[in-house]
This record gives C-alpha cells, sequence and structure tokens, in this order.
C-alpha cells in the first residue's frame, strides 16, 4: 500500500512468502514497525546470526521452538514470548514445525514480499526501513 491507503487489509487467501528454505511468512508495515505471520516446516534451523539495525519480538501460536539468544536457550510453545534486541545473535530451530508472530523495528525490507501491497506509509514515508 503506498501513503494514503487504506490502513486495512487482509492475509486471507494470500500465498505466504518463503523467505528461508522452509520458513515461509506474511506482513504487514507501517513507518516504524512490521508484524509477520511466520511458520517453520518441521525440522528447520536458521542458523545462528543477528539484525544490526532491527529488534525483534516473538509470539508462538502454534507448535514449539527452540530459540536461543546470545548463548541462553528456551523451548518455546504457544503463548511464550521473547525479545531479541538489536545486534544480539540467536539462533531458532523446531523439530514439530511453528507458527509465531514477529514484531520488527525499525522495518527490515527484506521482510516485505510487495511493498506496494505490504506498507501502509505516513508521514515518514518509511524513511527510518533498513535492508535487513
Amino acid at each position: 500500500m503506498t501513503e494514503g491507503a487504506s490502513p486495512f487489509g487482509t492475509w486471507t487467501g494470500r500465498d505466504p512468502f518463503p523467505i528461508f528454505p522452509n520458513v515461509s511468512l506474511l506482513s504487514v508495515g507501517g513507518d516504524q514497525v512490521l508484524l509477520c505471520r511466520v511458520t517453520y516446516a518441521p525440522g528447520t534451523t536458521v542458523q545462528l546470526h543477528s539484525h544490526e539495525h532491527t529488534e525483534q519480538l516473538m509470539a508462538i501460536v502454534d507448535g514449539s521452538v527452540d530459540v536461543t539468544i546470545a548463548g541462553e536457550k528456551k523451548t518455546m510453545a504457544a503463548g511464550d514470548v521473547c525479545v531479541i534486541n538489536r545486534g544480539v545473535e540467536h539462533e531458532v530451530y523446531s523439530e514439530s514445525g511453528v507458527t509465531f508472530f514477529e514484531a520488527l523495528a525499525p522495518v527490515p525490507l527484506d521482510h516485505v514480499e510487495d511493498p506496494a501491497r505490504d506498507l501502509v506509509l505516513g508521514p515518514d514515508g518509511g524513511s527510518g526501513h533498513v535492508e535487513r
């Protein structure tokens, strides 16, 4: 969506964006934050990495996932939440598959499949968005 576009949308009927092997997501964002619904297929690992510019919050809605943040590992299930501050190394593994919501700020454009459809820009015009 572009500036002045409707702030309402739907993920119903949309195919998720395959951001990594066996990891797909749907996203919507504004000038300052991105919300994603993320699904990992069973047996999926996203190796140790960090986001230099982006803070990440996760809320598990279905399944379970092992999350390691700054060397601390926890198995998370529906209802569990975590915060991964900017620049902190983390790794994610799901043996049985998992679905979670994540909020990322500032908006990392690599998580946005179609900016014209998935972003509602306000007065900042997305000026704070980052590539990753």
